[in-house]
């Protein structure tokens, strides 16, 4: 194929950043966000060279969260693991080597279990860094290369799924079953004009006006809640849960949507959802099932709101093979940090999981063939972030906006970093503004690449 690539070059930055309110999920509280930043200039077969770009931040503490090493380390090994996968891709394209961006993520995705490996090895950590932290890693390299792939072509880069482009069709990727079939059979033919946004309610977040204290910000940014939805109208939620104290989940569900529901019908609306995520801090299953019957219990009017539970258990699903099913019979299981492969895709599927909350952090490439995987099995999907400043935000935004997930996506960063990558966010206000709890996403309609620019 004349417009597959190779890549001339990668230079690769950091940015970091306070958060303006400490972030609590699982056992852990995030205060700072290190964004990599990633520019590839790639070549295709004509000649042509265009730059493409990639952002996501390295949050450590979410894909590494064992606590026997220390957050400095982990960050660096993440920095190490990105620049070593940079330089196997740039060393493999002196050789002459072309080809479509899915392909040169599927050609190294056995590489980055063994990078992992020997960054561990070298800085001595006390603990192999996962596979997960590796994927963060590496991801912003991964949408890099799919933002030059079309620049160069001159094309929106999901127009590039397609058999005009892809020399493969997706029965080398997923099996036989998928035959003739390609990314772009699974995919909108353009982006939707705008999309709901999930507003993150974190541990340690205030949900009235009455909660707010001294040491809680004044920087003329909404700090409860409450105040939340009446300046963004966000009508999506989503829950962060303890996973042990289940009566304190309980309560906290049940009060989300209280807060919900009467500030939103004070601005003439009724209608709300949740999604909870206890970050893998339920023991079991039947943990699950007895919150889901407390819910229903208390509140059975909050429990019909709830659309899904993501990753409620460990993440170690392959150790930890639990039959979700009993929870999945109720409400909608989605595996999360437990699926960072196809093949650990399939068996949560096999272990009744009902779907997947997909992040670009875990690499576009993959995303792409989980979504085609997905819609093809009928099975459901969320678009989750992983408070997501910056072009990741419009990375994130962009591919929710050509697919289709659980009602709509998570967007965080404005109530942790709101002030990051100013440049990024005068560029494309209308994707940063919420507005009814909607943003608007029309203008990357048109754009080549990924949308991506600086």
């Amino acid at each position: 194929m004349n417009s597959d690539i190779r890549i001339e070059k990668f230079e690769l930055s950091y940015r970091s950043y306070k958060l303006r309110i400490p972030l609590k999920f699982g056992s852990v509280i995030v205060d700072e966000s290190v964004s990599l930043i990633v520019k590839a200039l790639v070549r295709n077969r004509i000649g042509y060279e265009a730059v493409g770009l990639g952002s996501m931040p390295l949050f450590c503490e979410w894909a590494f969260p064992n606590p026997r090493v220390e957050y400095e380390d982990k960050l660096e090994a993440m920095k190490i693991v990105a620049e070593r996968y940079a330089k196997l891709v740039e060393d493999e394209s002196r050789r002459g080597v072309y080809r479509h961006p899915v392909d040169w993520f599927i050609s190294f995705e056995s590489e980055v279990a063994r990078i992992a490996s020997s960054v561990s090895k070298d800085l001595k950590l006390k603990i192999q860094l996962p596979i997960l932290a590796a994927l963060v890693a590496i991801s912003p390299i991964d949408a890099a290369i799919h933002d030059g792939f079309g620049k160069v072509n001159g094309v929106c880069s999901y127009d590039g799924y397609s058999p005009k482009f892809m020399e493969r069709d997706l029965s080398f990727y997923l099996g036989s079953r998928f035959k003739g079939k390609y990314i772009s059979d699974y995919i909108k033919s353009r982006y939707d004009s705008r999309l709901p946004v999930f507003h993150l309610v974190g541990g340690l977040d205030k949900l009235t006006r009455d909660e707010i204290g001294p040491d809680d910000p004044r920087d003329g940014f909404p700090v409860s809640l409450e105040e939340w939805i009446e300046r963004d109208g966000v009508f999506c939620f989503k829950v962060k849960l303890t996973g042990i104290d289940i009566d304190w989940d309980v309560n906290r569900t049940i009060a989300v949507a209280e807060i919900a529901s009467e500030t939103l019908k004070a601005k003439g609306f009724s209608e709300y959802y949740l999604s909870v995520d206890s970050n893998e801090m339920h023991n079991s299953p039947d943990d699950v099932l007895e919150y889901l019957a407390k819910v229903k219990s208390k509140a059975p009017d909050v429990f019909d709101r709830i659309l899904y539970i993501e990753q409620p258990v460990s993440r170690d699903i392959a150790s930890h093979r639990f039959d979700m099913r009993p929870v999945s019979q109720i409400k909608p299981v989605l595996v999360d940090e437990g699926a960072t492969s196809l093949e650990s895709f399939d068996l949560a599927i096999s272990l009744g999981w009902s779907g997947i909350a997909l992040k670009t952090c875990k690499c576009h490439s993959s995303a792409l063939l989980m979504v085609a995987k997905s819609e093809e099995l009928g099975i459901p999907y969320s678009v989750q972030d992983l408070t997501c400043p910056g072009l990741a935000l419009v990375h994130s935004a962009g591919f929710a906006a050509r697919i289709t997930p659980i009602k709509g996506f998570e967007y965080n960063a404005r109530q942790y970093l709101p002030l990051a990558f100013p440049e990024v966010q005068e560029r494309y206000p209308e994707i940063f503004k919420v507005k009814d709890g909607y943003i608007e996403t029309e203008r990357l309609n048109g754009m080549l690449g990924l949308g991506l620019y600086l």
